[in-house]
């Protein structure tokens, strides 16, 4: 597998985008918060759930095909748990108001 990845950050450090790309696909990943309130923009690239979802699609598809097989059953399964991991941290920032902006 060939991975070509580059990740970027803003003058302080944090995350602001990047590329990923293998055979077959290209990410443009998230370039900056979306901001809060008044303040909140459109997405402009991908999240790792968004990614995580496609995944999962695509392997619901082989589950429903002859090629249906308990490997794939278990990554479908971890990737709902992914996703439910990064639901929570999501909940928890919403919680904290410090979703869509650049604080811990």
């Amino acid at each position: 597998m060939s991975i070509k990845e580059e990740h970027w950050t803003d003058e302080n450090g944090n995350p602001a985008g990047g590329t990923t790309f293998g055979n077959g696909f290209a990410i443009g990943w998230q370039h900056g918060p979306l901001g809060r309130g008044e303040d909140r923009r459109e997405p402009n690239g991908a999240f790792v759930e968004d990614v995580l979802f496609a995944a999962a699609g695509r392997l619901t598809f082989y589950q429903e095909s002859k090629f249906k097989c308990q490997a794939n059953e278990d990554a479908l399964r971890h990737i709902a748990t992914a996703l439910q991991f990064l639901v929570n941290r999501t909940k928890d920032r919403e919680e904290r108001n410090v979703e869509g902006i650049h604080k811990l």
